[in-house]
């Protein structure tokens, strides 16, 4: 009988681990549980500036609804396919008539240094309006990584595994949406229902 109820207890709390883990089984990776997250409770961006590819320094959550990805300009995979995408997804929100800054936001701020960063921003036409690259302080950095729930590992090859989404940021300066890179209907969509 014993043996029954420590059975019995290890699988009810084996069931509320993964109802916790999935967010009420509405999310199967931490990805979604992410997404979940956001969408039903918006959380602040920290008022930190980042230095934009032209050298200037701006505030991303200050001035309305943004877009963010976060990218490491050396990256020869994953980073250049978001990159693509965050280009095809700044002509349809300009074809639509949209008017909202987007950021890609270096996790390397050390090693992306100005140089790098137009290089980025020049192989896939970001001219810096609507769509810069831009890097936070070093100091700044563990703040906005933990904010966005980015998860950034050294890979022993002097590069980064990482996860990557479209991240948006409302008027009110809330990380409210990330959507995976090729959402661009539900990201329109995101931007549209903040601009009414």
């Amino acid at each position: 009988m014993r043996g029954v109820l420590y059975t019995l207890g290890a699988a009810l709390l084996g069931c509320a681990t993964l109802w916790q883990a999935t967010d009420g089984l509405r999310a199967v990776t931490a990805e979604g549980a992410r997404r979940v997250s956001v969408a039903r409770n918006p959380r602040p961006v920290p008022a930190v500036p980042v230095q934009t590819m032209q050298g200037d320094w701006v505030t991303i959550a200050e001035n309305g609804p943004a877009l963010v990805e976060f990218i490491y300009t050396t990256c020869p995979t994953i980073c250049q396919i978001s990159g693509g995408d965050f280009a095809e997804l700044r002509d349809q929100l300009v074809d639509a008539g949209l008017d909202i800054p987007m950021y890609s936001l270096s996790f390397d701020p050390e090693n992306d240094d100005l140089e790098a960063l137009l290089n980025y921003a020049d192989l896939h036409s970001a001219t810096g309006d609507p769509w810069t690259a831009a890097r936070p302080r070093e100091e700044d950095l563990k703040g906005l990584l933990r904010t966005f729930d980015v998860t950034v590992i050294p890979d022993n090859w002097g590069g980064y595994e990482h996860n990557v989404a479209v991240l948006y940021i409302n008027a009110e300066g809330k990380f409210a949406g990330a959507f995976d890179t090729r959402a661009f209907d539900q990201i329109q969509s995101a931007v549209e229902s903040g601009a009414s």
